[in-house]
């Protein structure tokens, strides 16, 4: 099935100065009166309006949006990240505010969002807990758990300070949501936007909002779907935030491992260690090198979830240098050659006692541990300078002209 965009028999707005974006299924119940709804939110803000349904019923909430004066597009049922996804092309405004067509958020009060946008915030999110919630509008768990949870999670990941992530009425503008390239096909579009939004320094803002319970004879889609729904997509979100976020988890993590490993192993470079009591030898040793090696795997890879998320190349300045190949393949080339010196008198031993280790090697062994470190050290750099400088082509490549 292809896209289909239908029009309402009134005049369509050519140039509005917003669009309102609703995604619907099976909605017939709300529809009408909802976009009634958008049409006093666009007369008390004083702005004229696309209001743009995008629809995948098999009901008859097409019918009552067009017939109420809204624009439809018709869409294969996709998931909700997908339906806005489809509709971008289609926005005709710069503006942009994305909601629910089931009456829960109160779209006549569209003022506040507006005013943000015009005032040069990018992405402004709703909150339910800084407006109003309706009794019986929020589950019990979804209120005071789930939603203040997530939301914790989320501000505390990426330094951020939003109330309500969950909400699903926000604005941003047109130039912005193409720039979010989203690509969650399902819930997490939420998460991803909001992640986004930090990913490319936009202007961000909260305004309040009401939110209402279901109308009578209208079920949620989660309640349709069945209990195990909102888990669902909550574990879906929160995995938006740990894969979004790999450079937060594994770039700090990775950082502290890192320096921890490798001042245990220089310290027994030199040979066994005794403190006080408590003596540290060659087992000691090969625990700090594991720290090291797990660390220095999650740093590098952290980095480079930090080139795949500055989408347009902001704040890799630091990095390329780092990571340039004019730098990484002396340094990687250097550290192999020391770490092949300190494995030399090991090796040397070997050979001329006849292919066989004496039982006592003093220092050597530890020498041997340490140029083992250097060396892998030495691969790690240079292999996640290779990825690292493959990424910011990519990021090129999808800049150029005609992207």
């Amino acid at each position: 099935m292809t896209i289909q965009h239908y029009f309402p028999s009134t005049d369509v707005e050519p140039h509005p100065s917003v669009t309102i974006l609703i995604p619907a299924l099976n909605e017939e119940i709300t529809i009408g009166e909802f976009v009634d709804w958008c049409k006093e939110g666009l007369r008390s803000a004083g702005v004229s309006g696309q209001i743009l349904i995008v629809d995948s019923s098999s009901d008859k909430t097409q019918e009552i949006a067009l017939r109420h004066g809204a624009e439809v597009l018709k869409v294969p049922q996709r998931g909700l990240g997908r339906a806005y996804i489809d509709a971008i092309p289609y926005v005709r405004s710069s503006f942009v505010i994305m909601g629910d067509a089931d009456l829960t958020y109160d779209v006549r009060y569209l003022r506040p969002f507006l005013e943000k946008l015009k005032e040069g915030y990018e992405f402004v999110m709703g909150s339910r807990f800084k407006g109003k919630i309706e009794k019986g509008a929020m589950p019990f768990l979804h209120q005071y758990f789930g939603t203040p949870i997530t939301t914790w999670i989320l501000n505390k990941v990426y330094g951020c300070h939003f109330s309500d992530i969950h909400c699903g009425l926000r604005g941003v503008t047109l130039d912005a949501l193409k720039r979010m390239r989203l690509q969650s096909q399902s819930w997490q579009y939420a998460s991803e936007m909001i992640i986004k939004a930090i990913h490319l320094d936009l202007k961000c803002s909260e305004v309040p909002v009401v939110f209402h319970k279901d109308r009578d004879g209208r079920e949620s889609h989660h309640k349709r779907i069945g209990w195990y729904a909102p888990w669902v997509a909550g574990w879906i979100n929160l995995k938006a935030v740990f894969t979004l976020g790999a450079d937060f988890f594994l770039y700090k993590l990775g950082m502290i491992m890192t320096l921890i490993g490798m001042t245990g192993s220089v310290f027994l470079a030199n040979g066994p260690v005794i403190i006080g009591k408590i003596g540290l030898n060659l087992h000691w040793m090969l625990f700090f090198m594991l720290i090291f090696f797990v660390g220095l795997q999650f740093f590098s890879t952290g980095i480079l979830a930090k080139g795949l998320y500055d989408f347009e190349m902001k704040r890799s300045d630091k990095w390329n240098k780092i990571f340039s190949l004019n730098c990484s393949m002396p340094i990687g080339f250097i550290l192999g050659v020391l770490g092949i010196m300190f494995m030399v008198p090991l090796a040397n031993t070997y050979i001329t006692n006849g292919f066989r280790l004496p039982d006592q090697l003093g220092p050597m062994t530890h020498h041997a541990l340490m140029g083992i470190t250097l060396i892998l050290t030495g691969v790690v750099y240079f292999a996640t300078s290779l990825l690292f400088n493959t990424i910011m082509l990519g990021h090129v490549a999808r800049q150029a002209p005609g992207e």
